[in-house]
């Protein structure tokens, strides 16, 4: 197997970090059909260099950097440019973005106490970010568009504040976890 393609996953990711600042100025230009646009393809790319990387056993160190960035980046962006349109709540904003600072605070204060931190996204975390996606995008479609109902973002809007509660705590019980798990075997070894 080629080296090239052992690391199309992470060229994949790196193409969604490469889209996040053109959506950030899509939204910020209210030109909603190429913020869609971008959206969708960021969307698609996450599912494909996940489902590269999985299939054929292509996981890679800057794979697993590089992932999640990505999605933290694009959520990031494109939560905070709709609530300051007033698409978001800010306190919806603000629990999405929150939760990732927390998550990014945690595996830094980990990595510089003890290490690498080896955690696998939880399915938590994975419904988390389709239910954040498609509140975004339907806030976005809807801006364009008309549709889908206002019933459909405020249903999407309560799923992303449960899954983004529930990852978010999920992954400080997890890294706690860890934590406990490494400060004892420093004590033993």
């Amino acid at each position: 197997m080629s080296a090239w393609l052992r690391q199309l996953p992470n060229s994949i990711s790196a193409f969604r970090i490469a889209l996040v600042p053109p959506i950030g100025i899509a939204l910020a230009h209210r030109d909603w059909p190429t913020a869609i646009a971008l959206i969708l393809i960021a969307t698609a790319s996450d599912g494909v260099d996940g489902f590269l990387a999985k299939r054929f056993g292509w996981q890679t160190t800057l794979g697993a950097l590089l992932d999640p960035a990505a999605d933290k980046l694009l959520v990031a962006t494109v939560f905070v440019m709709l609530a300051l349109q007033g698409g978001v709540p800010l306190w919806l904003m603000a629990v999405a973005v929150g939760r990732d600072l927390v998550i990014v605070a945690g595996a830094l204060a980990y990595r510089w106490r003890f290490g690498p931190l080896h955690v696998r996204p939880s399915v938590a975390s994975k419904l988390n970010t389709l239910c954040q996606l498609s509140f975004v995008l339907s806030v976005v479609v809807r801006r364009e568009f008309g549709w889908p109902p206002a019933w459909t973002g405020t249903a999407l809007g309560a799923a992303t504040l449960v899954t983004t509660t529930v990852s978010g705590i999920d992954y400080v019980l997890t890294t706690g976890r860890a934590a406990r798990e490494a400060v004892r075997a420093e004590a033993v070894g």
